[in-house]
């Protein structure tokens, strides 16, 4: 598939060392051809102020259906494609974006956030309070424990899924962005979320309540209407989608950090440093979404340095690498210091298209931290385990794929 290049790197599936990654092909140009699952070539750009660029350039799209050429020939079950391929407002370009944005924003605006604290706080609580059954020494998988049950319920709650198919679309939605997975895999998961919504949706409109799926059950389809059925789900995995995975994934790796930097959560402890501290240095360091599939030129874009992009030729833009971009950060950018003065990212994206959920985001994590660490201000990272603790298998999205903790009730002594 256009651009064809025999000398593109492959970008891993698998996620195994992706900043290492990224400082590679960052060096190499503001964007660098690498080859994506089943042969598809896109442009991968990691520089902060490439991806500022290029998500403020109104010259660029989101929408596959329109503006790439090469989307017919995408098997079914392309791994990447449950992202770049839903639809919604997601994927769509202009005042079609901006209208469907339009919608959903207001559910997710700050004020309306914060009234959400303490529902948070006291499922917070519940989900602390039960560690307390562990026995001494006893580890846990803190997103297994804390971090995913939490999101789950926040946006569950928010989207009235019923508690008997929160399981299932939590299950399905991590599947669905394992970008390590084949086709085949894909597929099946892809059908298996897509009935699992329908279901959801025919439920909202036989029993709707006040709730934000209802909503978006309500609104026509089908013939008369430029809503599909499809388009209807989408909006449903992409809302249940984003509020989950961004949040699990920033609560767990905050955890990370600050165990594997202690000095830090002692800090917190002093009043020196805030939780708020704490989570805009991990959106920076450890951004929760890695690459962002994906957009494409309307017209050829000439980047400098010799790289031109061409009318339709998919671009793959790098969030996370963003925030360790030396030139965004010439102190220090791999290094976790939350006491650092400046936090920049683009954990959230940037421009139009900037994520609605992330005061929810930034809300759910500092209120983790604070209940996780203030009823165990020893806690440390299970030290039977091997480090660094395992990612998870996605491109798309970035983060552990456990982390075992013990909890310890009492700061620990020494060290």
């Amino acid at each position: 598939m256009a651009p064809d290049d025999s000398e593109c790197p492959v970008l891993d599936m698998t996620a195994r060392d992706p900043h290492r990654q990224n400082a590679r092909l960052r060096s190499a140009g503001p964007a660098v051809r690498v080859e994506l699952p089943n042969g598809v070539i896109a442009w991968s750009v990691t520089r902060s102020s490439v991806i500022r660029a290029l998500t403020g350039d109104p010259r660029i799209s989101r929408d596959p259906r329109k503006h790439w050429p090469g989307l017919a020939e995408l098997p079914e079950g392309w791994p990447m494609g449950p992202i770049a391929l839903q639809e919604n407002f997601f994927n769509l370009y202009g005042a079609e974006h901006r209208s469907g944005r339009r919608r959903m924003a207001p559910s997710f605006a700050p004020r309306r956030v914060a009234a959400l604290r303490p529902g948070i706080a006291a499922t917070t609580a519940g989900l602390v309070g039960a560690l307390g059954a562990l026995g001494p020494g006893e580890a846990v998988d803190i997103r297994r424990a804390l971090s995913l049950p939490l999101t789950m319920s926040v946006i569950c709650d928010l989207f009235g899924v019923p508690a008997g198919m929160r399981p299932r679309i939590g299950r399905v939605m991590d599947s669905l962005l394992k970008t390590s997975a084949t086709t085949g895999q894909m597929a099946a998961w892809r059908a298996e979320m897509d009935a699992a919504l329908a279901e959801l949706l025919d439920l909202k409109r036989r029993e709707p309540g006040p709730d934000l799926a209802s909503d978006v059950a309500a609104l026509p389809t089908g013939e008369g209407t430029r809503r599909t059925e499809q388009e209807s789900r989408d909006t449903l995995f992409l809302m249940l989608g984003a509020g989950y995975e961004t949040a699990v994934n920033l609560i767990t790796s905050a955890v990370q950090a600050l165990l594997t930097h202690p000095r830090h959560l002692a800090a917190v402890r002093e009043g020196a440093l805030s939780w708020e501290d704490v989570v805009e240095e991990t959106l920076r360091h450890e951004g929760p979404v890695m690459h962002l599939p994906l957009r494409y030129p309307l017209e050829d874009v000439d980047l400098g340095e010799g790289v031109v992009i061409r009318r339709g030729e998919p671009i793959l833009l790098g969030f996370a690498a963003a925030g360790r971009d030396p030139q965004a950060h010439p102190d220090r950018p791999d290094e976790f210091d939350p006491a650092r003065p400046d936090k920049e990212h683009l954990a959230f994206g940037y421009g139009p298209h900037f994520c609605l959920g992330a005061p929810l985001a930034r809300l759910e994590a500092e209120v983790a931290l604070d209940g996780l660490f203030g009823a165990y201000p020893g806690a440390v990272l299970d030290p039977s385990r091997a480090a660094p603790a395992a990612r998870l298998e996605s491109a798309i999205i970035n983060g552990p794929a456990e982390l075992w903790v013990v909890p310890v009730p009492v700061p620990a002594t020494g060290g």
